[in-house]
């Protein structure tokens, strides 16, 4: 379960999870050239980009919060394919709803199986498309205004409302 943090000004709006390479490898076959983690998160340099959600559970990293924590089936990520058989996945985070700190998820194996799906597939794995398994009820709709994800143009929920909302547009 994550750990409780102070509250920070200057939190990070994504994460990426290096420590993870290991469980991808794990879900790729062994006729396609293996990837390495690409360490820096760079739109310009990549090849290829791809937008998706995953699920985990957050804890408000405010120590002061009364939020017990919540789960999340629709964390957005941006998995980007780089020269050298390189990736690398960035993870958004999300906002408590009870103080609207940032809060970093604990993830779950669907991001290995979403990361390591997106690498064969640009490898050029013919396969269908694995159903996305219910984990659990959802305990609402998609709140875009508390998803980085969203806010960043990168969350497959976020929609073109999101878009004129972050931009100040009106239509």
């Amino acid at each position: 379960m994550p750990s409780r943090k102070s509250k920070s000004r200057s939190a990070p709006r994504w994460s990426m999870y290096p420590a993870l390479h290991n469980d991808i490898l794990a879900l790729l076959p062994g006729d396609i050239t293996l990837p390495s983690f690409h360490p820096f998160d760079d739109s310009r340099t990549c090849t290829q980009q791809y937008d998706t959600n995953i699920m985990g559970r957050f804890i408000c990293s405010n120590a002061s919060c009364r939020s017990t924590g919540w789960s999340s089936k629709k964390i957005a990520i941006t998995i980007r394919l780089y020269g050298d058989d390189e990736y690398n996945a960035r993870v958004y985070h999300q906002r408590c709803k009870g103080c609207n700190a940032l809060s970093r998820p604990e993830l779950d194996e669907s991001y290995a199986e979403r990361v390591a799906y997106r690498i064969k597939k640009w490898s050029g794995v013919e396969m269908e498309r694995p159903p996305y398994r219910d984990r659990g009820v959802s305990s609402g709709p998609h709140n875009s205004r508390l998803c980085e994800g969203c806010k960043d143009g990168h969350c497959r929920e976020g929609g073109v409302g999101m878009f004129i909302m972050a931009t100040g547009l009106s239509l």
